[in-house]
């Protein structure tokens, strides 16, 4: 029996996939999306309806923050029952890190959620939108006996769709601008549209969608570096109302071992802050204590971000934060792989 026609919700954020260019002028102007058949005609040759929504601005990526992501997940949930997959369009420069928060927020998600961009506006001759846009519609339309064959959120760029909280961006000049060292691509778009089916998250069946809408941003980042000072320590340790820091620590998991670097970070957490530690590198997984310069790491319980990114530990802090979980569950729970966004 032939499945009935897919219908994909486009959710233009903004971004440079939805501008096109003046060409007397040069300058890259926004594009109504409830006209983007006309934009890309081969869309119409889709088996799938596309219907579209747009931020009423137009978000550039760096300005993106917790409650845009919230807004996101609001607008899958109003639409979920209504259609078979979504495809989010968003800049590239921090695509991953809402990503990674959606895969939160979207609790047992059994629809694809598809981000994607572009490098090159939509109209440029040379651009990469096209591709990503119509590919990610047709993963996003996917179905296999009935069923959405992608359930979980991804991040489609240039050929390739992977896990969105296992990505980074890497590049921005490249058409491929994304990777995910830790973890395998999902799916592969040459001649013929090639999916990993071993690689795909499987949620719970039969639970209902549940979006989670709170997200607490008192969190930082502090990347270590030879020459950080205890000042600077200090100053990041002590903002006011801080509750969670990622620690980028270098290779496996491992810091220097002056006495007051570790003595102040011991401190910390025994006043209830929550440290993750997060290896600086693209790939690999942090091992505490496999070398003496982790070992002390180790003995603090500071929690172990394993092989997780740190776009995906930021927004994993702000959801854990947001739902209020425990303090004596945050650390295993954290350490849980929640959606598959560590091993």
């Amino acid at each position: 029996m032939r499945n009935k026609q897919s219908k994909i919700l486009l959710i233009y954020t903004g971004g440079t996939i939805g501008m096109v260019k003046e060409y007397q002028s040069g300058v890259l102007k926004a594009f109504d999306f409830k006209k983007v058949v006309d934009n890309i005609p081969e869309l119409g040759q889709l088996d799938c309806a596309i219907d579209s929504v747009s931020f009423k601005k137009p978000i550039d990526s760096s300005n993106m923050n917790p409650t845009h992501w919230v807004s996101m997940a609001t607008l899958i949930e109003k639409n979920y029952a209504a259609y078979d997959g979504f495809v989010i369009l968003h800049g590239s420069d921090t695509m991953s890190y809402s990503s990674s928060a959606l895969s939160y927020l979207l609790e047992n998600l059994a629809k694809p959620v598809i981000f994607t961009g572009s490098q090159l506006p939509i109209g440029d001759l040379r651009t990469d939108a096209k591709e990503n846009l119509i590919t990610s519609i047709q993963i996003a339309a996917l179905k296999e006996k009935g069923q959405s064959v992608i359930r979980e959120v991804g991040l489609y760029f240039e050929n390739k769709l992977f896990r969105a909280n296992r990505t980074t961006k890497i590049n921005a000049e490249q058409f491929e601008a994304f990777a995910s060292l830790n973890y395998p691509i999902l799916a592969e778009s040459g001649v013929h549209l090639k999916v990993y089916h071993e690689n795909l998250w499987r949620p719970v069946k039969n639970k209902p969608l549940k979006v989670h809408t709170a997200l607490d941003d008192r969190v930082a980042i502090l990347k270590l570096f030879p020459g950080l000072n205890r000042e600077l320590l200090t100053g990041v340790l002590n903002i006011p109302g801080l509750k969670a820091l990622v620690l980028e620590t270098y290779g496996a998991g491992n810091a220097p071992t002056d006495a007051w670097l570790l003595s102040d970070l011991k401190k910390a957490i025994e006043k209830g802050l929550y440290i993750v530690n997060v290896t600086q590198c693209s790939g690999g997984s942090v091992i505490m204590g496999r070398y003496e310069t982790s070992r002390e790491l180790e003995r603090m319980s500071l929690i172990n971000g394993r092989d997780i990114t740190t776009e995906a530990a930021i927004t994993k802090l702000m959801y854990l934060l947001g739902s209020q979980v425990s303090g004596k569950s945050f650390g295993t729970i954290f350490e849980t792989s929640l959606r598959g966004e560590m091993t």
